[in-house]
């Protein structure tokens, strides 16, 4: 796609990258067909294809409108068009290009303001995990709303004590600690039981996508490079063989911390580094299944049952891994099913998306939901907080983290 720049935005990073990426951009099409959001709404302009249009407009020097903004806020930034781009337009960085100029020139109403204000503030806020165990306090009472966002209480058990000579970092997260504590220890005993040491870094805290998709692009940009500082002492010193995400859209974040901190001299080397140490836990699963295996007795199998697998799209979309945990899973002998129909979209949960776009989350997920409960499944599994917790607060089906399964195994 050929375009010419206006003179605010030639030769500045954010313009040059914009640039680049619309070239790529033949305006096929067929990235339409895949987007869930234009298979809602029907509207062009809801569809990666007409928002790639309007943020060229922007570039070019048109002037973007309060429409031109509800369009890019309704994408979820979910990357299933860029699974199906046959030309690899990087379609993730170039709306977040697009989502920052249009917001400098647009204000929002005060009312939206506020409430993106309180999501990036309050959910990596310390403040978060005291709020959330106040709310789970009075869950019985809380409206059926408020109630789908606040899970009930989890009993976490216990954080193993061995040390091992492996050893890998691994984020704690900002929400899911307070939400689903479970999933870390999980991750930690599954690691411990094949000889691997689970180690957080204190001081690393969000790994920024929450202000960063709330276009404070600077303040996501500020708690990467605290990360880095926190773990930089540890991969320097070779203490650790990686960095493990068991929530992929952090995952699929920090992998990008190398791209987005590329400009940046200070940090642009270590960044690249800690992206390329980065792996999500499923990576790490296929040098440990014999290990694995050889600990899950036939009765733990059966008891499980039949799982239906919910892939996020910060995993299968975001970070490219596709078909690898219902796989791993398979090998280890659990009964895992996708859905026959849509598992490449969006379960409508992405981020904050549920909060500022509630009618469009609450249609995807139910949609999501027929198809993973028409498995008639025992439990569902994914691979992300945001994605368990929303699917969850549409169903009474158990909706877990797969480590989750895999820890329960070992320990029966």
């Amino acid at each position: 796609m050929q375009t010419k720049l206006a003179p605010d935005y030639q030769n500045t990073p954010d313009g040059r990258e914009a640039e680049a990426i619309l070239r790529k951009c033949v305006h096929c099409g067929f990235c339409t067909a895949t987007c869930p959001t234009y298979q809602l709404l029907g509207d062009e302009l809801d569809g990666p294809r007409g928002r790639i249009y309007l943020i060229k407009q922007v570039l070019e020097g048109a002037e973007p409108t309060r429409k031109t903004q509800q369009h890019l806020d309704r994408c979820l930034t979910c990357r299933n068009c860029e699974s199906t781009c046959p030309s690899g337009v990087q379609y993730g960085h170039l709306v977040d290009i697009g989502r920052k100029l249009v917001d400098a020139k647009v204000p929002r109403p005060a009312g939206e303001q506020a409430l993106r204000w309180a999501l990036k503030e309050g959910l990596p806020s310390p403040l978060f995990a005291p709020a959330m165990k106040l709310g789970q306090s009075v869950r019985g009472l809380l409206p059926d709303s408020l109630k789908a966002k606040v899970p009930a209480r989890q009993d976490a058990g216990a954080w193993p004590t061995r040390s091992h000579t492996r050893k890998v970092l691994m984020l704690a997260g900002c929400v899911q600690p307070a939400m689903s504590p479970n999933i870390n220890t999980a991750t930690a005993r599954v690691l411990d039981a094949c000889g691997i040491q689970a180690v957080i870094a204190p001081k690393a805290g969000c790994c920024g996508a929450v202000r960063f998709h709330l276009n404070d692009q600077d303040g996501g940009i500020a708690q990467m490079r605290a990360n880095i500082d926190a773990w930089w002492p540890l991969v320097e010193a070779g203490a650790v063989e990686a960095i493990v995400m068991n929530a992929s859209g952090c995952g699929v974040t920090v992998k990008e911390y190398g791209h987005l901190l590329r400009h940046d001299s200070d940090y642009a080397d270590k960044a690249a580094r800690i992206s390329q140490l980065t792996k999500d836990l499923s990576e790490l699963m296929p040098a440990l299944l014999a290990q694995l295996k050889a600990k899950i007795s036939p009765q733990a199998l059966e008891a499980a049952g039949l799982q239906a697998w919910h892939p996020p799209c910060t995993l299968q979309h975001g970070q490219q891994l596709k078909g690898g945990v219902e796989a791993l899973l398979a090998t280890l002998g659990f009964q895992v099913k996708t859905a026959t129909h849509e598992s490449h979209l969006c379960c409508g949960s992405a981020g904050t998306y549920s909060v500022l776009n509630p009618d469009l989350s609450r249609q995807l997920r139910e949609r999501k939901l027929d198809h993973l409960q028409a498995l008639q499944p025992q439990g569902i599994l994914s691979a992300n907080i945001g994605c368990i917790t929303h699917l969850q607060g549409g169903c009474n089906i158990p909706v877990r983290h797969w480590v989750e399964l895999l820890d329960a195994a070992l320990s029966a």
